[in-house]
């Protein structure tokens, strides 16, 4: 159950759900991502360091550049699978008091 949360905790803040949708579809180099989700640095590669921590993401050395992309089709999956079922429960999520934002 804890490596359950654990995991879970990796698609826990804002900025690592937006740097999974920048990479769904292309991988790219952090500064494009930092480009795409007008970040700063520092903060993008501390959650790409997160997100590869937890095994969603992986990196390619290509010269100086590392380009991250999601770990397998499964990850791409799982997004997908929350748009779908946010559709259907996106009016009790807005209105849920219990969550912290």
């Amino acid at each position: 159950m804890d490596t359950k949360v654990k995991f879970l905790q990796g698609f826990a803040h804002k900025i690592r759900i937006q740097i999974l949708e920048c990479i769904k579809e292309e991988e790219k180099t952090v500064s494009q991502i930092v480009d795409d989700l007008n970040g700063n640095q520092s903060s993008i590669s501390q959650h790409l360091a997160c997100l590869k921590g937890c095994g969603l993401i992986v990196g390619r050395q290509e010269g100086k550049y590392i380009f991250y992309r999601l770990s397998n089709e499964h990850v791409k999956d799982l997004l997908t699978m929350f748009d779908v079922v946010l559709d259907q429960v996106e009016d009790d999520v807005a209105c849920c008091k219990n969550h912290i934002v």
